[in-house]
């Protein structure tokens, strides 16, 4: 009987076990939906459901999670993805409390990285703004869209004279839409406030800067992501991310960005290596 006994309670163990496991499975999942970054949308849910992938877990283990499908095996543990990532860490900058003031044009201004506050209109919509991102895999330049979204080309602008992105890395790499994520050290740096969806609507093609923002709207601050390629399509059928540059110049580098994936994750990826933006500046004519 004391035997019976003992295995009783090893199986309610292995029972307790494998419900805990179940459950961070879960909780994995619900949070790659609710901080995914720029807010998984149900077409990236479709998409995983025509490719007929399927998540599979070993009861054994407890931190290994894989993504199959007939030919493809992924490995999408956060510790895999921890071992194959360098550790990204910013200085932070000042902090403006109150009302945020324009920065200055020539590049004096201090860095800043928190404010209080959205800011100001400071640009001026009637001239033309380019953006160049110096990067340690290259040099991007995006044309911003002052036409159509003024007020997003406007907190970037001002973001970049603050400095807010120097120093500041890409460290998002997904394949399956195509995109390469920024604007901080990880997917929750923000700026302290949010602005307002500019428009809707939007399809997302190779060269797009947009930016990023949970799932819910007006949530967008200072993150953005780059669409390297078609995948990104997936997005369309929300259409709710802004568009607010394109790419002129330095497109091989943003694709060459892509191509440090280190594996999936619950942001579909990373750089293998880190790839810091060492500043944003900007040109005005």
């Amino acid at each position: 009987m004391g035997t019976d006994k003992r295995e009783r309670k090893k199986v309610n163990r292995n029972l307790a076990r494998e419900g805990r496991q179940k459950a961070q499975r879960n909780a994995v999942i619900k949070q790659r939906v609710i901080r995914f970054g720029i807010g998984i949308p149900l077409a990236i849910l479709a998409l995983w459901a025509v490719s007929k992938f399927f998540i599979t877990t070993d009861s054994t283990s407890t931190t290994d999670t894989t993504v199959a499908s007939s030919d493809t095996t992924i490995a999408v543990s956060d510790t895999t993805i921890a071992s194959l990532t360098p550790t990204l860490s910013t200085t932070p900058g000042e902090q403006i409390e109150g009302d945020t003031k324009c920065p200055a044009t020539d590049g004096t201004a201090v860095r800043t990285t928190n404010f209080t506050k959205a800011p100001p209109m400071c640009i001026d919509a009637k001239k033309s703004y380019m953006a160049t991102f110096d990067t340690s895999e290259g040099t991007i330049e995006i044309a911003l869209d002052t036409t159509k979204t003024p007020k997003t080309v406007n907190n970037f602008v001002t973001l970049s004279r603050y400095k807010y992105y120097d120093s500041s890395f890409i460290f998002r790499t997904d394949l399956s839409i195509d995109i390469i994520q920024g604007g901080g050290e990880s997917n929750t740096d923000d700026p302290g406030y949010t602005i307002e969806d500019e428009g809707n609507g939007y399809k997302y093609t190779e060269g797009d800067i947009v930016m990023a923002r949970t799932g819910a709207p007006n949530s967008a601050g200072g993150q953005f992501f780059i669409v390297t390629g078609p995948n990104a399509s997936a997005l369309d059928s929300q259409g709710t991310y802004v568009v607010f540059g394109k790419i002129s110049k330095g497109l091989d580098v943003a694709k060459a960005i892509l191509g440090l994936n280190a594996g999936s994750g619950q942001l579909g990826g990373a750089p293998s290596r880190a790839v810091k933006i060492t500043s944003v500046t900007i040109a005005e004519k």
